[in-house]
């Protein structure tokens, strides 16, 4: 059994590399639950400061993602012009259902992406219309580290794409901008205390 100090460096690594209380539960093999509390504890030098962002509440009815989506729609709307616009891409898995109903909003075509977990190049999915040549909004639920979302932009653009601009629900970055493409969230969290 490793010991709780080996753990936590280990967790801390995996973090900073972008990788999701879940995707560390897997590689760790401990539960999400465990994650959460070990990076949360101050052993050692460094502590990491996060928000767990739980929005079963808006998943569990489609209604209400809808109605979210109408915020993210007007958001996408109050910054770009929309006839600028070809397609909505949601990331999986949580910006999936987003994307869909701002996509349908809009009268856009929709696209999925499923990001690598290592940061390699990501799979756009080819049910879903393509990349080369359009114009394109991209909807996820959380940024965190904003890995994803850069890695995401990069295979937009060298598949032929421009994005346009990316709207979440929630953004855990003081950033307003990433890899030249400005983000737009619809709650921002920050630290305080």
């Amino acid at each position: 059994m490793k010991s709780l100090e080996e753990l936590y460096k280990r967790a801390i690594e995996l973090k900073n590399k972008g990788m999701s209380d879940k995707e560390i539960s897997t590689e760790l093999h401990l539960s999400v639950n465990t994650i959460s509390w070990l990076l949360s504890k101050n052993i050692g030098e460094t502590k990491i400061q996060d928000v767990k962002i739980g929005w079963r509440s808006i998943g569990v009815y489609g209604s209400r993602i809808g109605h979210i989506a109408e915020i993210m729609a007007d958001i996408i709307s109050e910054e770009i012009n929309i006839d600028d616009l070809d397609s909505v891409l949601g990331i999986t898995i949580n910006g999936i259902p987003f994307a869909t109903f701002v996509s349908d909003i809009l009268g856009k075509e929709l696209m999925v992406y499923r990001p690598h977990p290592s940061g390699k190049e990501g799979l756009f999915s080819s049910n879903f219309a393509g990349v080369k040549g359009k114009k394109i909004v991209v909807i996820d639920d959380v940024i965190s580290t904003g890995e994803t979302m850069k890695n995401t932009i990069n295979d937009i653009k060298n598949q032929g794409g421009q994005v346009l601009l990316c709207v979440v629900l929630v953004s855990k970055l003081n950033i307003d901008e990433i890899s030249g493409t400005r983000i737009r969230s619809v709650i921002r969290t920050t630290m305080v205390g």
